[in-house]
């Protein structure tokens, strides 16, 4: 048994990872602000005698000990992360420096969870990971972009220079159970919206491309990813290559919601990327890492978890 500290743990994706772990027989520490995540996230968790709660921002420096981290801390979605733009790149930087002195002190494996948002609006598809990206360094999601960015540096010249055992995992687009009702991503804001019978609002002529992949199945790599050997850092994508246009998105979950919603078109977002689509050759050649469930049935899953919230 080991002693795991997510931080985000009480996010959408650090809930999950801190139940397949407890799940696992593994000793888990939830440290979570709450800014974006939710105590109902958890609440099955909170009986258990390996599972431990700590109210903490990891902008401040943290004392503890503990065998693995997993630094998932950061919101994720425009709605949140533009909300206090400040805040979320001092959560980025300062917060991967305070959990990289944690791993350092402690000489123990360090999982950064980035973002595809590294590759920003993306000239080429599918994105691997030698792509350096287009990223704006300041519109208004360079906060999360550049954030995120900046966080793999440190995560690298820590590994350089001091040895830090680091992992980088590049997170594409993930959808399933305890995604927040107000959070902006497309996967739940069309479902809310089917669900209720409003209008579901594209942004932009529907053209553009996201790849979906399942929570269950983002966990799996999250943790074998945690399991390979020192010497593999990455970064690696962790995503579903199959991609959708978001107007196809739209239209299958109208059908598989039963609702009667129509589909209206919005300008596009500043900066708001035209393609998005991992490349996992080397997920899959490392890891022994795919994506399992498909688009329609985790969005079963997703859109039944919804009607009981809603």
């Amino acid at each position: 048994m080991e002693r795991i500290l997510i931080t985000g743990g009480a996010g959408f994706l650090g809930s999950h990872l801190c139940e397949r772990l407890i799940n696992a027989g593994q000793e888990v520490i939830c440290l979570d602000n709450f800014f974006t995540g939710s105590k109902n996230n958890i609440l099955p968790l909170m009986g258990k005698p390996r599972f431990e709660l700590i109210r903490h921002d990891i902008i401040n420096p943290l004392f503890l000990e503990v065998d693995q981290i997993y630094n998932l801390a950061c919101p994720a979605s425009p709605v949140h992360y533009q909300y206090n733009p400040i805040k979320t790149i001092k959560t980025n930087v300062m917060g991967a420096i305070n959990v990289l002195g944690l791993a350092k002190r402690l000489n123990v494996k360090l999982l950064q969870a980035s973002t595809s948002e590294v590759y920003g609006d993306p000239e080429i598809s599918p994105q691997k990971e030698d792509y350096w990206g287009k990223v704006n360094p300041i519109g208004i999601r360079s906060c999360y972009d550049e954030g995120k960015r900046a966080a793999e540096c440190l995560m690298m010249d820590y590994h350089r220079k001091n040895r830090v055992k680091i992992k980088i995992a590049r997170i594409f687009n993930t959808y399933g159970p305890r995604m927040a009702l107000n959070d902006g991503r497309v996967v739940s804001n069309f479902i809310v919206q089917a669900l209720k019978g409003e209008d579901i609002t594209i942004y932009g002529d529907g053209s553009h491309t996201r790849s979906f992949c399942y929570v269950d199945d983002l966990i799996t790599g999250l943790i074998s990813l945690m399991e390979s050997a020192d010497s593999f850092t990455g970064p690696v994508n962790l995503g579903n290559p199959q991609e959708f246009t978001i107007l196809e998105l739209a239209e299958i979950i109208i059908r598989k919601t039963g609702s009667s919603s129509q589909i209206i078109f919005q300008a596009l977002p500043p900066d708001d990327p035209a393609q998005r689509q991992p490349d996992i050759s080397l997920a899959r050649q490392t890891l022994s890492w795919q994506p399992k469930v498909a688009l329609e049935e985790g969005l079963a899953k997703t859109i039944a978890y919804f009607r009981s919230i809603l």
